[in-house]
């Protein structure tokens, strides 16, 4: 599906067309750009890395055990008759306070899909291990997170798809007007709009050391 915007005097124009040759050219009806029913993958905010204290309760610089980061995000997205698979790898790299022994720590984290930006439709949980050699203060890992959509949930309505594919002519009452200002629009391509969130599965107050740190 390829979405086409034209920007008008007040607004933009949305336009979904049937193929993808002309995705980013730029023509009189404007710019083509393609949608997919693809999640899009990405780590929400203050969850991207934990912070581990010894001792456990203190917040104190000294005390921090282990730090850790999920980097290097990617994704692959392949699809059947009757779902679309989304599939992101990453790296975890972590660092320790000392060089000690030889040291295994485990991490939980989580794979969520979101629809619309607000429901999450799955949750799963999952562990990397990182193996801090004698004397390292450093380890990395790498892990992957899988998830399922409906095909049926990622497909516009066909009276949506007819009201953003129609074709507008300059002159007309709505040329300028962007078709996703209707909130029925909006609302419908919300629903068919998912994404593939990655992140630390952290307690209350991970959580909220990271966002007041």
């Amino acid at each position: 599906m390829i979405i086409s915007r034209r920007a008008g005097s007040a607004a933009l124009i949305a336009l979904l067309l049937a193929g993808c040759a002309r995705d980013g050219q730029i023509a009189d009806t404007g710019v083509y750009v393609t949608r997919t029913g693809c999640p899009q993958v990405a780590i929400p905010a203050a969850t991207g890395d934990v912070t581990l204290f010894d001792p456990a309760t203190s917040r104190d610089a000294r005390a921090i055990d282990v730090v850790a980061t999920i980097t290097n995000l990617r994704s692959t997205c392949t699809e059947d008759a009757a779902n679309v698979v989304s599939t992101a790898t990453f790296d975890v790299v972590a660092t320790r306070r000392d060089a000690g022994q030889a040291r295994q720590v485990v991490l939980p984290f989580f794979a969520v899909a979101m629809q619309g930006g607000t429901n999450v439709t799955a949750k799963r949980i999952g562990s990397v291990a990182l193996n801090f050699p004698a004397g390292s203060l450093r380890a990395q890992t790498n892990s992957q997170a899988t998830v399922r959509v409906s095909r049926a949930s990622v497909t516009l309505p066909p009276e949506i798809q007819r009201e953003l594919t129609r074709q507008r002519k300059p002159g007309d009452a709505d040329a300028a007007v962007d078709p996703l200002s209707d909130p029925t629009v909006r609302a419908a391509v919300a629903r068919a709009s998912y994404e593939h969130l990655v992140g630390f599965q952290l307690t209350t107050e991970q959580l909220r050391y990271n966002a007041t740190r």
